[in-house]
């Protein structure tokens, strides 16, 4: 297990950068939000941090004060948000033609959704893929990042959605925007030919909003 030593400081609290190796966490499919909770603080984070990541709620937003790039515009309107905490995987790979180099490769995240009674509503994985507990879920297509406001954090997000399957939360929507995050970016640990192949998991936490057409 490794801790990179960057710190959040927001709100009072200094917890370091999780990083650990790719089988550390065990199956990576959470079955609920005391067991995500658990391995967390089992690995290191601090136990109030990994009680905020389980239980923080997403505000309404104000699209005028979000970066231009990731708005979403009239007449699509929120119809639900939801916290995700989770991990994203990253590989060392080599960096495509670039011979002798090697860099750390996103491989995919995996994340439980929280809404804002703090129940978990669903699931976010490779594809990128949001599943609802209903059934329903929505990929999607990147459209624009923008910086977070710290360093440290993935940058935010705005998706355009492809047609949801499944009758349920995700049916209609047309846009997801990732907001408020934190952690997840790439290990700090060197990636080099002696360690190609090798994985390691980032712990994270991003607000998503999900939009529809009334």
């Amino acid at each position: 297990m490794f801790a990179a030593r960057q710190f959040d400081r927001r709100g009072g609290i200094h917890a370091p950068r999780l990083i650990v190796s790719a089988g550390a966490l065990g199956s990576t499919h959470f079955r609920s939000g005391a067991e995500i909770v658990m391995k967390y603080i089992l690995f290191g984070l601090s136990p109030v941090l990994a009680l905020l990541a389980a239980c923080s709620t997403p505000q309404m937003v104000q699209q005028a004060m979000l970066p231009e790039s990731i708005r979403v515009s009239s007449p699509d309107k929120l119809v639900m948000s939801t916290t995700g905490v989770g991990e994203i995987t990253y590989e060392c790979r080599a960096k495509k033609d670039m011979a002798g180099q090697f860099e750390w490769a996103f491989a995919g995240p995996k994340a439980v959704l929280y809404d804002r009674d703090r129940q978990v509503v669903g699931k976010y994985y490779g594809g990128p893929t949001w599943e609802a507990d209903d059934g329903s879920k929505v990929t999607g297509s990147q459209v624009a990042v923008s910086p977070a406001s710290q360093p440290g954090n993935i940058p935010l997000q705005l998706v355009k959605a492809n047609p949801s399957t499944g009758a349920g939360k995700m049916a209609g929507v047309s846009f997801i925007q990732r907001l408020n995050t934190k952690g997840g970016v790439a290990p700090i640990e060197p990636c080099t030919q002696a360690s190609a192949g090798q994985k390691r998991q980032v712990g994270y936490q991003a607000d998503y909003l999900f939009y529809a057409k009334p």
